[in-house]
C-alpha cells in the first residue's frame, strides 16, 4: 500500500512512537487523525504536521483508545475531515509494573489498552475494508510480545496477545484485502522507557535495564520509518531492531534453555551492585 492520499488514524499519537508515526504518515502524503488521552498533545502533533505540510493534513482528538465509542468517534471524525479510514495504527499502550501483585484493575486496564483496543477497532473497520477491498491495520506490540518482559507480567502477556491477534487478523482476512503489520521494537526513547529506567522499584528498574542493555535505543522517528517501509512492502513483522529475530529463533529452538537463560539474566539485573 502507498500511504500518499490515504486516510490514517494513529492512537497514542501525542508523543513517542505515535507522534512519529503521525508525522511520518503526514509527511508521506497521508491525512491523519492523531488521537491521545492527552488531547492537547494530540492537537500539538496535528498542528506540527499541518505546519510541515503547509496544508490541512491532520487533526487532533482526545480519546481513550480502548473505548469502543471513542474509537467509533475517531473513525467518524476521520470521515468528516478527510474520508474513510484506510490505515489504522493501534499504537496506544501502557506498561504497568508488577507481577502477581498487580491488581485486577491494573490487569483489566492493560488488556483493554494493549489488546482489546485492537479488537474493538478491527470490529468497526474490517467490514468496510472488506467492502472496499482494501485496508491496513498496524498493531504496535513490542519485542516483549515475541520474547518476554522482565518485571511486568501484564505487559508481557498483553503484548503476546497483541501479536496473536494481529496474526489472526492477517490469516483470516489477508486474502480479502486487509493487510496487517505488527510492530515489535525493543528500546525506543520514549517516556515509558525513561520512567522504567529511573524507577525506584527494583523490578521496574530491572525491566528498564533489560531493555536498554538488549540493544540500541532508537529514536521514535527511526521506528516510524521502519513502519512506513513495512506498509510499503505489505510486510507483517516490523523489527526496527533486527537482532530480535535472532533472539526469537533462539527462543524457539530450545525453549527450556531460553527460560533458564532468562532466569539467570533476571537474577543478574536484581543482584546488588558491588
Amino acid at each position: 500500500m502507498r500511504v500518499a492520499g490515504k486516510v490514517a488514524v494513529v492512537t497514542g499519537g501525542g508523543g513517542g512512537i505515535g507522534a512519529a508515526l503521525a508525522a511520518a504518515l503526514a509527511g508521506a502524503g497521508a491525512r491523519v487523525v492523531v488521537s491521545d488521552v492527552d488531547g492537547a498533545a494530540a492537537d500539538r502533533v496535528a498542528a506540527e504536521a499541518d505546519a510541515a505540510a503547509g496544508a490541512h493534513v491532520a487533526v487532533g482528538a482526545a480519546a481513550d483508545a480502548a473505548d469502543a465509542t471513542a474509537i467509533a468517534g475517531l473513525i467518524a471524525l476521520a470521515e468528516r475531515e478527510f474520508g474513510p479510514v484506510d490505515v489504522y495504527c493501534a499504537n496506544a499502550g501502557i506498561g504497568p509494573k508488577g507481577g502477581l501483585d498487580a491488581t485486577e484493575d491494573e490487569w483489566d486496564r492493560t488488556i483493554d489498552v494493549n489488546v482489546r483496543a485492537h479488537v474493538r477497532a478491527a470490529k468497526l473497520l474490517v467490514p468496510g475494508w472488506l467492502e472496499r477491498g482494501e485496508g491496513y491495520f498496524v498493531a504496535t506490540a513490542s519485542a516483549a510480545g515475541l520474547l518476554t518482559q522482565i518485571g511486568s507480567a501484564a505487559y508481557a502477556v498483553s503484548k503476546h496477545a497483541a501479536v496473536g491477534f494481529a496474526e489472526w487478523l492477517s490469516i483470516t482476512y489477508g486474502d480479502r484485502g486487509v493487510r496487517v503489520s505488527c510492530l515489535c521494537p525493543m528500546g525506543v526513547d520514549t517516556d515509558m522507557l525513561r520512567a522504567a529506567t529511573t524507577s525506584d522499584d527494583p523490578m521496574g528498574a530491572a525491566a528498564g535495564r533489560s531493555v536498554v542493555e538488549a540493544g540500541s535505543v532508537l529514536q521514535p522517528a527511526e521506528v516510524a520509518e521502519a513502519v512506513l517501509a513495512a506498509i510499503d512492502d505489505e510486510r507483517f513483522l516490523v523489527l526496527p531492531h533486527p537482532e530480535v529475530l535472532e533472539m526469537y529463533r533462539r527462543k524457539g529452538s530450545d525453549y527450556d534453555r531460553w527460560l533458564r537463560g532468562m532466569r539467570r539474566y533476571q537474577a543478574s539485573l536484581l543482584a546488588p551492585e558491588s
